[in-house]
């Protein structure tokens, strides 16, 4: 059967490529962040998973105002990403796993989650960046990948409670799957950032703090804030944090944190890490 070994939870600023294609790692401004990744690191190499099931957000690339659903997976043999206007550098394409993908999405909608399924989806900066910091020596993403957008742009937003209880069946779809495979589930988004408006830079120090310790021991503690709340304590893209929520609630209960980074700021965008071991 398949198994999920942990989740990795993860900012997506698209400045982060811009730093990894300019070779600046090192330099003293970005040193502190790229640094946070060895723990990340050591623990890919430990574990060696074999997929990599990815809740992020799309930023326009594959949806727009127009259309954009709640929940979607990918279930495409491959997924490329392209030009999004930030000057990163298009990437090789990622390999899927339609068999796993279908499995995800026959389960969830079994589990009365309405999703949409993408037989071919095109995946951003939130996709493609994090997979990259996790194998940065690799010319191509090492590990099959399935993609699951949640909105987190045009409102209504699903709330913190529906995110988890979408991914505690994302944790039953996956390892109900009957493959011998190791699954990492990727949460990218935030931590605390507002974007434009009167609060344009406004970071949430112990707010963060407080997200990263409760996805720990308590993530059930989260779904008790609104989405207004969140907007509130965490900017108005700070709601991506419930995207890492999603992705801690498949490992379902016990967990343990084998690494913490927070650093602010990249760009103006405070920055997380966290690599969660699935202990149950």
């Amino acid at each position: 059967m398949a198994k999920i070994i942990g989740a990795v939870t993860t900012s997506h600023v698209p400045a982060i490529g811009n730093a990894i294609a300019k070779g600046l790692q090192n330099d003293p401004y970005w040193r502190p962040f790229f640094k946070g990744w060895d723990g990340v690191h050591v623990w890919l190499e430990k574990t060696k998973p074999d997929v990599a099931v990815v809740v992020y957000n799309d930023h326009g690339l594959q949806f727009f105002l127009d259309k954009l659903p709640t929940f979607a997976v990918g279930a495409a043999p491959e997924y490329r990403n392209a030009d999004e206007g930030w000057g990163l550098p298009t990437l090789p394409p990622y390999r899927g796993n339609t068999d796993l993908s279908w499995h995800m999405i026959e389960s969830l909608v079994a589990d009365e989650f309405d999703i949409t399924t993408c037989q071919e989806m095109a995946v951003d900066h939130a996709f493609t960046l994090p997979l990259k910091l996790m194998w940065p020596n690799a010319e191509a993403c090492p590990v099959m990948t399935v993609p699951v957008a949640v909105n987190t742009v045009q409102h209504p937003l699903p709330t913190p409670l529906r995110c988890y209880k979408f991914g505690r069946a994302l944790g039953r779809a996956i390892e109900s799957y009957d493959k011998d495979l190791k699954v990492v589930v990727l949460g990218t988004g935030g931590l605390s950032h507002q974007l434009d408006g009167p609060r344009a830079g406004f970071i949430n120090k112990a707010f963060d703090a407080m997200c990263m310790e409760k996805l720990v021991g308590d993530p059930e503690a989260l779904t008790r804030y609104s989405i207004d709340d969140l907007v509130e304590q965490a900017g108005t893209q700070g709601v991506e944090v419930i995207n890492w929520l999603t992705a801690r609630a498949a490992l379902g209960g016990r967990v343990s944190e084998v690494h913490r980074n927070y650093h602010i700021p990249i760009s103006n965008t405070a920055s997380g890490i966290m690599v969660l071991a699935n202990a149950a």
